[in-house]
């Protein structure tokens, strides 16, 4: 598209893009916008090193006037947008980039990749974060993601509310709080449990997490309060009836005096399966797997597609797609959240610029992310994902409360274009 838009002098026109989502997954009420911190890092970085540019040169991708222009590219131009940690709904324009034509159109794959990925994550944390009513959740999803993906998902995951990582790698980037429990490949490599028991307190105090379900849990409750006195931090249960089983070990621990142990559940959980552990006195979770693969939905469905140009004459023009299914809204706009006289959210007002309608009221969404290029620095690093963190718990209780339901719905606010 460059190489075209060179030959036919339109590269340089001035274009607004849009990043938004049709949809929500199905059934899902509300989305959460995460990765932009990551995503404004890497446009600050987005070069063409010699060794792209000759594998372009040598596989005539692109004519030797445009791997020229590539050579010398960089994102000069303004994004702006929803701040990280922000809900978005169908049609919300989470990211605007209002750039010239070839600077702009070359930010499409980076800016999905990265939205799509972590804003799935967020989402799907924050149900799981409903789900467990207040309770800690623990993020150890590191062995069923690429090992980039998963310091990403784990940032993506407490910016919505998780109080912790597995992933020391997200802890010394992003400065996520980490945590950790032994395998079971621990108590296995000792002769006995209560072997592995001592030498995983002696390592690091009564206050650490007993893994007690690699044989006979009651048993091995018996034995760690046993080692570790009742001042053992907690046990963890990673397999069996956990309703069931939950309720017992609490029972045993109080009458070995470790009322003060607590109990965190790992073994394949959803929101769901949180949901279902309300009642039994479960203190933390561990989630895995389905919080890495977005729990069924893997990817936020997030388009990128330009929404206005200047013509010829230097005016502006809105344009959009009209085909069947996936039609879009053309102009610039401005997202407003409609909030009624008691604090809560009622509608995604979209105010199109070039409608003669006026301006909503209510909380405007958009903030400057990126000025000439620099990147917003309150945005940036781990002041930024701690920011975005506390963002989302704001906003968060602008919802109304038909949103925090599990089961499939429509979105929980209509977007409404003005």
């Amino acid at each position: 598209m460059l190489d075209a838009a060179m030959l036919s002098g339109t590269h340089e026109r001035e274009c607004v893009f849009e990043v938004f989502a049709r949809s929500l997954p199905d059934g899902r009420r509300y989305g959460v916008v995460a990765g932009t911190g990551r995503l404004l890092e890497l446009i600050e970085r987005f070069r063409f090193e010699d060794a792209e540019l000759e594998w372009l040169r040598d596989n005539r991708v692109v004519r030797d006037e445009t791997l020229d222009w590539l050579a010398d590219y960089r994102f000069n131009s303004t994004i702006r947008g929803y701040r990280e940690g922000e809900l978005y709904f169908p049609g919300s324009p989470i990211l605007v980039v209002d750039a010239p034509f070839g600077e702009g159109v070359l930010l499409e794959t980076l800016a999905l990749s990265v939205l799509n990925h972590d804003s799935a994550i967020a989402s799907a944390a924050a149900r799981m974060v409903s789900a467990a009513g207040g309770r800690p959740l623990a993020e150890m999803g590191s062995r069923r993601a690429h090992e980039e993906a998963a310091i990403a998902a784990a940032r993506a995951a407490y910016i919505a509310g998780f109080s912790s990582t597995s992933n020391l790698e997200a802890g010394r980037t992003w400065g996520i709080p980490t945590m950790g429990t032994a395998a079971h490949a621990f108590t296995l490599l000792h002769d006995t449990e209560e072997d592995a028991f001592r030498a995983q307190v002696r390592s690091l105090g009564a206050g650490t997490t007993l893994l007690v379900d690699t044989y006979d849990v009651h048993k091995a409750i018996e034995t760690a309060v046993r080692v570790a006195g009742t001042e053992l931090g907690a046990v963890r249960l990673d397999s069996g009836d956990l309703p069931v089983l939950v309720g017992s070990v609490r029972a045993q621990l109080d009458a070995l005096g470790a009322r003060k142990t607590r109990i965190t559940v790992t073994n394949d959980l959803d929101e769901f399966a949180i949901a279902a552990l309300r009642a039994s006195p479960v203190d933390s979770y561990g989630v895995g797997t389905s919080l890495v693969t977005g729990s069924g939905a893997p990817t936020a469905g997030m388009v990128y597609k330009l929404v206005a140009r200047k013509d010829a004459a230097g005016a502006w023009v809105p344009v959009a797609k009209a085909s069947t299914g996936k039609a879009s809204i053309g102009g610039a706009k401005v997202p407003v959240r409609a909030i009624d006289k008691l604090g809560v959210a009622s509608a995604e007002e979209i105010h199109v610029v070039q409608s003669a309608s006026p301006m909503p009221t209510g909380r405007h969404l958009h903030v400057p992310l990126m000025r000439d290029g620099v990147a917003v620095p309150e945005y940036l690093g781990a002041g930024g994902v701690e920011a975005a963190r506390r963002h989302h718990a704001i906003v968060r209780e602008e919802l109304p409360e038909s949103a925090f339901r599990l089961g499939r719905g429509e979105p929980a606010l209509p977007t409404e274009y003005v």
